[in-house]
């Protein structure tokens, strides 16, 4: 098939959906298809060679203007080329296939506001967002694609699929389709040597634990509640890899308060994230929202345990023992805001035994869903919008 790929940039270092694509395409243009992407800007050495790049020129607009300007000339260009479908990654209309990474615009808001802790502070934010430009643009574009004839939603998780069906989007156009990460990204090559240099670097003891939170926006994948729980007398024994964002702003004084900054080690963006996973005991990703963690699916891919929280879409596939919280993989949270559960739930892995079973565990769950599980139920998708939008592939079918 004639496939085309949107999203305003494919730089996999930004996160996890630009990832995604990059992993996507080279899928893609592997099976045959011939892939055309279509952005502003992009990483050439994460790309096929085959793809077909097309850049879009967005001028500097105002916030709330360039989505609809992006869509508009994505649209523009792929009338073009003879396309036979096109998917779409978050802030866009226009494509027949949207799978918003970041979940459905209007619940990311409200979820995202969980990171205050004040109720009156989150009704007053949130009461604040309708006077954004970007706000009421955003929501008009989500409606504009959710509503457009012959096109397809694939939610990531079942979360995010419960919002879109809250908000009056479900029906059989809407599929969920959880990610996985590609093998090939996280091969364990030489594990026991990455580890050993990666925590040489870092100046790690062989002997504590290692933590490992990633993350690009700390406050909202749950940091700050981190550090306090770290701060706990049971979790004396853990020391902290803080990947992703190097940035520290906002966090050194609570960290010096804390007592906690020979145990804390920010190191910014992993080229290779085995490097930080290998070297590592545990993920720790107790965020306020996440439609489908990235980061936890490729822990669980490495064997390592998890503590993540319920509203991220990724605890869905941790598998329950009975007992509230705990999995056989680690452990869901209620709240991330409840330092003294999350910490109980870091000193439970401080248990080698409980942290192998764990890991044995997570293993078992990544090997359950796989990354050609996806690719294949996601071709499905493309296929069937594919052919109800060409008269030519239906006769054909």
């Amino acid at each position: 098939m004639k496939i085309a790929l949107c999203h305003t940039s494919v730089l996999p270092r930004r996160g996890g959906c630009e990832t995604y694509i990059a992993s996507l395409s080279r899928r893609l243009v592997a099976d045959g298809h011939e892939v055309h992407l279509f952005a502003c800007e992009w990483d050439t050495t994460a790309l096929p060679t085959r793809l077909v790049t097309h850049r879009v020129a967005l001028p500097p607009l105002p916030r709330f203007i360039r989505p609809w300007w992006f869509s508009l000339a994505c649209q523009r260009l792929m009338s073009q080329v003879q396309l036979e479908v096109s998917i779409g990654f978050d802030k866009i209309t226009g494509v027949d296939v949207y799978y918003p990474q970041g979940g459905m615009y209007e619940a990311s808001v409200a979820m995202s506001l969980g990171k205050h802790r004040s109720a009156l502070i989150r009704r007053l934010l949130l009461s604040l967002k309708w006077l954004e430009p970007a706000h009421l643009s955003y929501l008009r574009l989500e409606h504009s694609q959710y509503r457009r004839p012959d096109s397809a939603v694939i939610a990531i998780s079942d979360m995010v699929l419960r919002h879109l069906e809250e908000r009056g989007y479900g029906g059989p156009q809407v599929h969920r389709l959880p990610i996985a990460p590609p093998r090939e990204r996280l091969v364990e090559e030489d594990r026991s040597g990455r580890r050993q240099r990666f925590r040489a670097h870092w100046n790690l003891d062989e002997q504590r634990i290692v933590a490992v939170f990633v993350g690009l926006n700390h406050r909202l994948k749950g940091l700050e509640p981190l550090l306090h729980a770290l701060s706990k007398p049971v979790c004396n024994s853990i020391d902290l890899v803080v990947a992703g964002s190097p940035t520290t702003v906002g966090f050194n004084r609570l960290i010096r308060r804390l007592h906690l900054g020979k145990r804390v080690r920010f190191v910014g963006y992993c080229a290779d994230m085995r490097e930080a996973y290998f070297a590592s005991d545990l993920l720790v990703h107790p965020t306020f929202y996440d439609p489908c963690s990235n980061v936890v699916l490729e822990a669980l891919a490495c064997g390592l345990p998890v503590i993540t929280s319920q509203h991220n879409g990724a605890s869905e596939l941790l598998r329950p023992t009975g007992v509230e919280g705990v999995c056989r993989e680690g452990y869901v949270i209620r709240d991330p805001h409840d330092h003294e559960t999350l910490a109980a739930s870091l000193a439970a892995l401080c248990d080698p035994n409980r942290r192998r079973e764990c890991s044995a565990a997570a293993r078992e769950t990544a090997a359950a869903w796989t990354f050609e599980d996806h690719y294949q139920a996601l071709m499905n998708v493309l296929t069937n919008v594919a052919v109800r939008r060409s008269p030519t592939l239906r006769r054909a079918g």
